[in-house]
């Protein structure tokens, strides 16, 4: 029998449509009731320093209007901090920020930042909300995470999926593979995200050390062409068909 593969759904690029004309629409929660309907197992939304997409209201509305657990993605500065103690999300993601880049373009540094990503990750446990740290797949790395406290990593899957050559892709699967078992054989609970889509999820939702999957920017874009629940199906369907035909079944 296949290991059950999780799906969360970024919904921040939702977000990014409505704020592209300052408008109210489309509703982030909206799409994250849809999601829910849809079969996703999480709603991810990322609050940013500079407010870029979703605003302070969409994440207090989502966690208090829907039922599935929201993993609060966030970057360790003290205002982002304090708000997260605020909101008390039941899951917390930490990520790097830097406010010139378009989207994030790699892993927190456990290892540079150890002292403040401890005290971060012993913040957010006094809640009872489970933290993940959100780091390439490097082994060094993986095991400082452990030694911060928290939980959970999320690999940065954004080299593999950024690839150009079938080598370079097969070569960054592979880190993701020994990270994801390396992260296991610690004891930690390995998710995975960043730039995944319709075409590159189905190879990482074979990892069987990996427990789920975040996922945005690639199902808001096909939900413009078939629609919000479709699209969430749509991602879903590809990572258990996947997860299946890696255990045989």
């Amino acid at each position: 029998m296949s290991k059950p593969i999780l799906l969360g759904v970024n919904i921040d690029h939702v977000a990014t449509v409505r704020q592209a004309r300052g408008t109210v629409y489309p509703d982030p929660l909206a799409a994250a009731l849809l999601a829910v309907d849809a079969g996703a197992d999480g709603i991810t939304m990322h609050l940013r320093e500079d407010r870029r997409h979703i605003q302070d209201h969409d994440v207090k509305r989502v966690k208090e209007k829907v039922a599935l657990p929201l993993n609060f993605e966030m970057a360790i500065t003290e205002e982002i901090v304090v708000f997260a103690e605020q909101l008390q999300p039941p899951k917390a993601c930490l990520v790097p920020e830097k406010r010139t880049e378009v989207t994030t373009e790699g892993g927190i540094d456990v290892i540079g930042q150890f002292a403040r990503i401890k005290a971060v990750c012993e913040r957010l446990k006094n809640l009872n909300c489970e933290v993940s740290l959100f780091i390439d797949p490097d082994l060094e790395q993986i095991k400082m995470a452990k030694q911060t406290g928290a939980p959970t990593i999320e690999i940065h899957t954004g080299a593999y999926a950024d690839a150009t050559t079938h080598e370079d892709q097969a070569l960054e699967y592979q880190r993701i593979v020994a990270a994801a078992k390396y992260a296991a054989s610690l004891g930690l609970i390995v998710n995975a995200g960043h730039g995944l889509h319709y075409e590159n999820t189905a190879l990482i939702a074979k990892i069987p050390e990996i427990n789920e999957l975040n996922i945005g920017h690639a199902i808001v874009a096909r939900a413009v062409m078939v629609g919000f629940a479709q699209a969430v199906q749509e991602m879903k369907k590809i990572m258990i068909e996947a997860r299946r035909s890696a255990y045989g079944a």
